[in-house]
């Protein structure tokens, strides 16, 4: 299933919301076309990963691309409502120190603003948790 990329703004961030699987071929370049076509000046950008079940190495990389593309024009990258097997595979490989991870959209669209309170994602919680398992 090819992936389904849908913008929406809030508060003057970038909202997509994708859906489908990020993998190498045509899913993890349609997302880095659609961040390049956005990036040609700062803009801000939520990447909600609700609908993403499955990420392979070349959709990390696709992520970690959009991420330097858009910082380079002077904008930022976060990630919404990971999945528990993304949150591991960020963890698993030191993605989470790259990327703020959030699980609330409100949290996340305040996390671009200095003044506003945001309650971000405890990755070390997470971790921890999972030993318990």
């Amino acid at each position: 299933m090819p992936l389904s990329l849908t913008r929406r703004e809030r508060e003057g961030v970038v909202i997509l919301d994708l859906k489908s699987r990020l993998v190498a071929g045509e899913e993890s370049t349609q997302l880095r076309d659609t961040i390049k076509g956005m990036a040609t000046g700062p803009v801000n950008v939520i990447l909600n990963l609700a609908d993403v079940d499955y990420i392979d190495s070349t959709g990390l990389g696709g992520l970690v691309i959009c991420f330097t593309t858009v910082r380079k024009a002077g904008g930022m990258v976060k990630l919404l409502n990971l999945t528990r097997r993304n949150i591991e595979l960020l963890v698993l490989t030191k993605l989470e120190t790259v990327f703020q991870v959030f699980t609330d959209e409100q949290d996340a669209v305040n996390s671009f603003f200095p003044d506003r309170e945001v309650q971000r994602f405890d990755i070390l919680a997470f971790v921890q948790s999972q030993g318990k398992h």
